[in-house]
């Protein structure tokens, strides 16, 4: 066989080759040695030892708190998803070797990063040759389905909800005036018509573009109305099947699907590329820490809860729904005691308790609804609601700087 006929049948992973001895010698160290072992055989080709090994990383990122894993054990997991990913791809398994490739981005480290986005290009390419000569041409747009009753839209929302101040809207706001009217003074404020040169504006309007770049790629959603609550399940599936699950579960389905403060866009390097990074994330010298995507169907609810970071949130499909409280009124909204969920309220918009929490209904706020092409900007430590009213898929900004106001 030739080197490129070689090449073009096996996956290469230039940074596992040349690290593999120096992360199974830390692996071992942190008492892997059975992973160590199955991992040599990993590599020279044993597909058994591949899954094996994976399956031993996997026990090890849930053997307690996510925060708890040992770094390493993070980049063994890749490790084991890219042998698994090569045997499935020399077997031409590519929607196999495509999933193994996405879990080890998911849930593993960032050594191997670099190899598992190489050979996801590689794959995903593969699979694009396939899919043009069983299916032809490219299928037509598909848009989402935007019809909203505003009358039935108001009777969903919480109590009271458009019937105080709205969040102020500006167009064309220069940096200079968001980082003295907004940003350190702490005052959020809608900017619109400011995503006009992103080429999601359009894309993502089209459920086959979405389903061409990312049909076949494994993503973590939640099941459920309301997330991060406990009745809420984790599942992970493709993002075709997600998307499916959007346009015909519909908003009463006790199995709403939601995907949700994902970092889509490190996983998906294609959907980030039609996004841009907002210059009002820079002022001031702020440093970007998470860019994160939420994507669902209409009904789909974030509780009241706050973020300690500075946060632009891009609409870029559909309407949502979102109410703000300041963090001098964290007493008022009932914060969880328990450190996990301190950021969260204990009240539930949709259905306020009066007799448990008898200060909120008296609390003033301000609420808007975002539209498509509009991005808000919620301060550190402010609380917020936030509720889809149509399909809807937002993109989050969150940085930090040195002018950042103490947690309330």
């Amino acid at each position: 066989m030739s080197t490129s006929s070689a090449s073009a049948s096996t996956l290469e992973t230039p940074v596992l080759d040349s690290q593999l001895s120096t992360l199974l010698q830390q692996i071992t160290e942190e008492g892997g040695y059975a992973f160590a072992s199955m991992a040599t055989l990993a590599a020279s080709g044993d597909t058994r030892a591949a899954e094996a090994a994976k399956d031993m990383a996997w026990e090890q990122l849930h053997s307690g708190p996510w925060h708890s894993v040992v770094p390493i054990w993070r980049d063994a997991y890749a490790m084991a998803c890219l042998h698994v990913a090569k045997h499935h791809y020399s077997s031409g398994e590519l929607e196999l070797a495509l999933r193994a490739l996405d879990m080890g981005l998911i849930m593993g480290g960032l050594a191997l990063r670099d190899d598992l986005n190489l050979c996801v290009g590689k794959v995903t390419a593969a699979l694009r040759v396939k899919e043009v000569s069983e299916n032809g041409a490219e299928q037509p747009k598909v848009e989402w389905c935007k019809d909203l009753n505003l009358a039935e839209m108001l009777r969903l929302l919480p109590v009271r909800s458009l019937s105080c101040n709205t969040v102020g809207r500006k167009s064309g706001l220069s940096l200079e005036g968001f980082l003295q009217e907004h940003l350190l003074c702490g005052s959020p404020v809608i900017i619109s018509d400011c995503l006009t040169h992103w080429p999601a504006k359009d894309r993502w309007n089209d459920m086959n573009y979405l389903k061409k770049v990312a049909g076949l790629r494994t993503v973590p959603v939640e099941v459920g109305k309301s997330y991060p609550r406990a009745e809420c399940n984790q599942d992970l599936i493709t993002f075709s099947e997600f998307l499916e699950r959007i346009q015909f579960n519909g908003s009463s389905s006790k199995d709403m699907t939601y995907l949700a403060q994902h970092q889509l866009f490190d996983q998906i390097q294609e959907l980030k590329q039609d996004i841009v990074t907002p210059d009002y994330c820079f002022a001031g010298g702020g440093e970007i820490r998470s860019l994160n995507a939420w994507f669902g169907p209409p009904g789909t609810v974030t509780p009241l809860h706050y973020d300690p970071h500075h946060n632009l949130l891009a609409q870029v499909v559909g309407k949502k729904y979102i109410r703000l409280y300041p963090a001098s009124l964290s007493e008022e909204l009932y914060p969880h005691s328990e450190s996990m969920l301190s950021n969260f309220s204990q009240v539930d918009l949709d259905n306020i308790d009066e007799k448990e929490f008898p200060k909120v209904l008296d609390l003033e706020f301000l609420d808007c609804i975002l539209e498509e092409g509009d991005m808000l900007y919620i301060p550190p430590n402010w609380w917020h609601y936030v509720r889809s009213l149509t399909t809807s898929f937002s993109v989050s900004f969150w940085w930090s700087h040195t002018g950042n106001p103490p947690a309330p």
